[in-house]
């Protein structure tokens, strides 16, 4: 069976500012849904010839099913322009990874992959601190956080079996539900009602006035941006661009921004950025 899909010219669409999400929405409607057959045949090609215009289809054609997984997600505070994108890494990575021999349609395979890269974009930024480092610590958040939304605090037969499904402990349930419970406070939050409060910057020491203190930070700012400088000279150019747009400007690119800037697909500007990043580390850390 041969595929003609009559937009052949079409780019990957991309939520920018310029780009409202409504705008986004119709324009991924508009995108064919691609039949079983037309799906598998291009889902051969990428995989036998390494075909990056059938990869292309493929993610286009589900652009619609990754907004309609991010929208569940919205109840943590977070930007559905965001969850989306995040989701749309997990499609690539999904497409990347699909194999047409095992007959199964993309989206039942792909779910997982969208579901993982929106988990791990909440679990990074739902908190300033980060409230769930280990895989059990994952599970329990999301449980928890979708339990949470019909009940109380749990009571010990609700605790027992949520750890009894996840196969953990009455006592990590508790101790994930202490972290969902408690709130980030300001560094110097105030109350008009109260002489003195128990914010931080009540109890904690101000040392920023110790000539001792200032010398040494002085000295520090010295060679950490000595450091940073040869860090970022020792970039190639398009690290060094992707490092700058995502890091170093007040107005920050997306990922989709500075793939179609660079040509390159968006999950190849993570894998840039996060190398270069690594690098910077590295030689800022020696």
């Amino acid at each position: 069976m041969d595929i003609t899909l009559s937009d052949n010219n079409r780019l990957m669409p991309s939520i920018t500012s310029n780009n409202s999400l409504d705008s986004y929405y119709r324009e991924i409607s508009n995108i064919p849904v691609l039949s079983a057959d037309q799906e598998y045949e291009l889902a051969c090609r990428l995989r036998d010839g390494n075909d990056l215009e059938a990869a292309r289809w493929l993610i286009l054609s589900h652009l619609r099913f990754v907004a309609y997984i991010a929208r569940g997600y919205t109840g943590y505070g977070l930007a559905l322009t965001d969850l989306i994108q995040e989701g749309n890494i997990g499609l690539m990575k999904a497409v990347k990874r699909f194999d047409p021999a095992q007959k199964v349609r993309l989206v039942s395979f792909a779910v997982y992959w969208i579901r993982a890269e929106i988990h791990e974009f909440i679990i990074r930024n739902w908190r300033i601190v980060r409230i769930a480092t280990t895989k059990t610590q994952r599970k329990l958040f999301f449980k928890l956080r979708s339990t949470k939304k019909h009940l109380g605090w749990l009571n010990t037969q609700e605790r027992n079996e949520i750890a009894a499904e996840l196969a953990v402990s009455p006592e990590h349930v508790m101790e994930m539900e202490a972290r969902l419970s408690a709130q980030d406070n300001s560094y110097d939050i105030k109350n008009e009602d109260e002489e003195y409060t128990l914010a931080p910057v009540n109890y904690l020491t101000d040392i920023s006035t110790d000539p001792a203190y200032q010398l040494e930070q002085l000295d520090y700012d010295e060679t950490y941006n000595k450091r940073l400088q040869q860090a970022l000279a020792s970039l190639d150019e398009r690290s060094l661009d992707i490092v700058n747009q995502r890091w170093l400007t007040d107005s920050k690119s997306t990922l989709h921004d500075l793939a179609a800037k660079h040509k390159i697909s968006a999950e190849r500007v993570r894998q840039l950025e996060n190398n270069a990043m690594k690098k910077l580390r590295d030689t800022i850390g020696n």
